[in-house]
């Protein structure tokens, strides 16, 4: 194929059709225009790929064909409704239909954090031998809650921030393997667990308790959603419901699984803030305690009322196209 004669035939179409992708209100005649210009277009590139593959003029036809496609499809566009409609509706409504996942991990995490405690402060051999004893002595000492006043608090809370949403974020990527998701669990409890323990041995429970609840029952909240939608994923893949395909239950899983990952950053900022600024702070231990509590109390609130509330509406939690 002459490569210079097929540019020089065409190139005033393309030219034309570039002007047409840049029109922001096209009249009835410019999209017609536009849709048959637009066509021709990926044609022409389709021939040039399989004929005489130019690098240059194949990127070029690449580019108009798709400015011309979007140009004609059109974008969402930014709407403050369907932002509206996401914090009333799409998370709150993704989180409660998987309540009974994250309830089931919420249960089986405490069970074992409070096991793995009370073993601990009974065997303290046993932290002897997962940290060693003067570790052990440190915690006890200082290290727990220093580990609250290290870092200054907006570095903090932003360190913590990220920390937390990879966290959910790995819990939900892995759920479809399920494995990956009990091995965090069962990483973050013992972490928990021993920490309880030696605490509780050297009769520091009050300072463990006092410090881990103002954040943690956010926190571990926005965690055990993470875990709980990963999971049921992964079940998805292998129990799919009866009118569903498994690459289908699994899809429409994982589009819930965005919903709740985008509403948990939200969760975990919040949850941040309390532990960078009210857990280590010179208020009364009830007072801060109070804080995190209100705040657990408003999150479990608002997922479940206007959860349950978009459930009996028949309302979708699916991704709009």
């Amino acid at each position: 194929m002459d490569l210079d004669a097929y540019v020089a035939e065409h190139d005033g179409e393309w030219r034309r059709l570039e002007q047409l992708s840049r029109v922001r209100r096209p009249s009835a005649a410019e999209a017609d225009e536009l849709v048959a210009l637009y066509q021709r277009a990926a044609t022409h590139l389709s021939v040039v790929r399989s004929r005489s593959p130019d690098p240059a003029l194949v990127a070029r036809l690449s580019r108009l064909v798709l400015a011309a496609r979007a140009a004609i499809t059109g974008g969402a566009g930014f709407s403050w409704r369907e932002v509206g409609r996401f914090f009333t509706v799409g998370f709150p409504l993704a989180a409660y239909r998987a309540w009974p996942w994250w309830s089931a991990v919420a249960v089986g995490f405490t069970a074992l954090s409070a096991f793995l405690m009370w073993w601990v402060a009974g065997h303290p051999e046993s932290a002897e031998a997962l940290i060693g004893q003067r570790a052990a002595e440190r915690l006890a000492e200082s290290a727990f809650a220093d580990y609250y006043t290290e870092y200054a608090a907006p570095s903090f809370a932003f360190q913590l921030w990220t920390h937390n949403a990879w966290l959910a974020a790995r819990c939900l990527a892995a759920g479809v393997l399920i494995v990956p998701v009990l091995y965090l669990l069962w990483s973050n409890a013992l972490n928990i667990g021993v920490s309880g323990g030696v605490m509780i041995y050297y009769d520091r429970a009050d300072v463990f308790f006092g410090l881990i609840t103002p954040h943690g029952l956010l926190e571990l909240t926005g965690v055990f959603v993470a875990a709980g939608v990963g999971l049921r994923i992964g079940w998805a893949w292998i129990a799919p419901p009866p009118h569903l395909t498994r690459g289908r239950a699994v899809a429409e899983a994982a589009r819930s699984g965005m919903l709740v990952a985008l509403g948990l950053v939200g969760l975990f900022g919040v949850a941040g803030l309390i532990e960078a600024f009210v857990t280590p702070s010179s208020l009364p231990t009830a007072l801060r305690i109070g804080v995190g509590a209100l705040a657990w109390l408003a999150f479990l609130a608002y997922v479940l009322v206007l959860g349950a509330r978009a459930h009996r509406a028949g309302e979708s939690a699916d991704i709009p196209a």
